[in-house]
């Protein structure tokens, strides 16, 4: 669609043989599937092994998994529910544009 800005990656950062970042790769998975079979917005997910740069290792060596998506992100614990809560926020739930809060209370 035309002037329609595209959506963020969503960026998990990991390394192999890290048990957390398994069950994170899981969470994410099952919260893009979930997005996708209800019609709202999936952005591409992409993976990048800390092992394979010095300053991404540097990075998050100790709090890795960390998924990011735009300025906000999760690390250590990435459960179903943050990255649910993370997405929503980011690109909205189908209940409201993205970015947007409560509603301010009338005066």
């Amino acid at each position: 669609m035309p002037g329609v800005p595209p959506l963020p990656d969503l960026i998990l950062y990991a390394r192999p043989g890290c048990h957390l970042c398994e069950e994170a790769r899981e969470a994410v998975r099952l919260v893009v599937d979930d997005r996708r079979a209800r019609g709202l917005a999936v952005p591409e997910v992409v993976e990048r092994n800390i092992e394979d740069d010095d300053e991404l290792h540097r990075r998050y060596l100790e709090r890795i998994p960390v998924i990011e998506i735009g300025s906000q992100w999760v690390e250590l614990i990435v459960t179903v529910g943050k990255v649910r809560r993370l997405l929503n926020e980011t690109l909205g739930d189908g209940s409201a544009p993205a970015g947007l809060g409560a509603a301010e209370p009338r005066a």
